[in-house]
This record gives C-alpha cells, structure tokens and sequence, in this order.
C-alpha cells in the first residue's frame, strides 16, 4: 500500500519511446500496457499520479542526423506532435499535471520540467508529497535522470521495475544498480 504522501510517476512513456516511434525501446508497448493496468487496478491509492514528456521545439545538438545515441539523437518528441503524445495505453485521465522538458535544450529529469510554469519540485512539494514511485521509459537515460533529482530533493524513490524499459538491457540494470546505491528502492 502506498501512503497518502506519495506520488506515481510516468516518466516519458510516449509514442516516439515507443515500437515504431523514433527512437524506440523494444518493450515500450509492453510497459505502457502494464503502467495503463496498474493505473487501474492500483491508481487510488496514490495522493497524485503525474506524467513527464520530452516536449522538443528546438534543443539545438539534442538532434542529430547523424546521432551518437549518448549526447546526441534521431529527433523525437517534437512539441505537439504524435510522437509526443502519451502512449495509449497509459490512462490520461488519471494524470494531474505533464510536466514537459526539453524545449530548447536536452532534457533528461523531469525534474527540468514544468506544468503551467511550476517545476516539478515545487509542484510536488507543495501538495506534501514525501515518496515517488517511478515508471517509465528509458531506464537508463529519463528514469535514471529523474530519480536521481528525486533522491536529490529528499523524496524517498522505489522504481517499479516491471514497468520500465531501458533502450540498452545491461545499461538498464547497470542504472538499477547506480540507482539502489543512490538510495533508490527496487520493487
């Protein structure tokens, strides 16, 4: 059981994040799905549910044609655009607040995010939330970046695992490691 005191998570479950988005991870329909079930059967139990979502206008070397998947990647998640919208099996209407990142520069945490100006930080902080439970895509590079900024701002953080898809499988469960030694807990 979650406590009052805590927020879900969704970071970056998108289309473009997606099988036959722009930049794909191979199970993010999979994940997706299994965010949209746990929304349903487990969503009552969190104080908030919140969604983060790469929201590019132009993010200067972030896009590259020739990419080197580290620091620079194919275009994705252009403002407005499908490839940006959430993934259809995540329930939207259960979603309080997007907080979008990456307009004009890379953006990783949701924690560069805001939702009608106020960043994420404030935003939970503000409604008392103390614990986050973290899901999403892609492990190794969004999830990894917002629970660190988590960690960080003093939440406590447990990734549930089954609903997180890395775009590399040994970078991911690298990044779980890093994660757990941060301070993270796994479920």
């Amino acid at each position: 059981m979650t406590s009052p005191r805590t927020a879900l998570v969704i970071v970056d479950v998108q289309n473009d994040f997606c099988p036959g988005g722009t930049l794909a991870t191979d199970r993010g329909h999979e994940v997706a799905r299994r965010i949209g079930e746990y929304q349903a059967s487990h969503g009552a139990s969190y104080a908030h549910i919140v969604a983060t979502q790469d929201w590019h206008i132009d993010p200067g070397s972030h896009f590259s044609a020739t990419p080197d998947f580290v620091d620079s990647w194919p275009v994705h998640c252009v403002a407005g655009s499908e490839g940006a919208a959430m993934h259809e099996d995540v329930r939207t209407d259960t979603i309080e607040a997007y907080f979008r990142k990456g307009e004009h520069t890379a953006a990783y945490s949701g924690f560069e995010g805001a939702a009608d100006g106020v960043g994420m930080n404030d935003w939970l902080k503000e409604r008392g939330v103390e614990k986050l439970d973290l899901v999403g895509i892609a492990t190794d590079h969004c999830v990894r970046a917002t629970a660190l900024d988590a960690l960080e701002a003093g939440f406590e953080v447990r990734v549930l695992t089954d609903m997180c898809a890395p775009v590399d499988e040994a970078r991911g469960e690298a990044t779980l490691q890093e994660l757990v030694k941060a301070g993270a807990q796994l479920s």
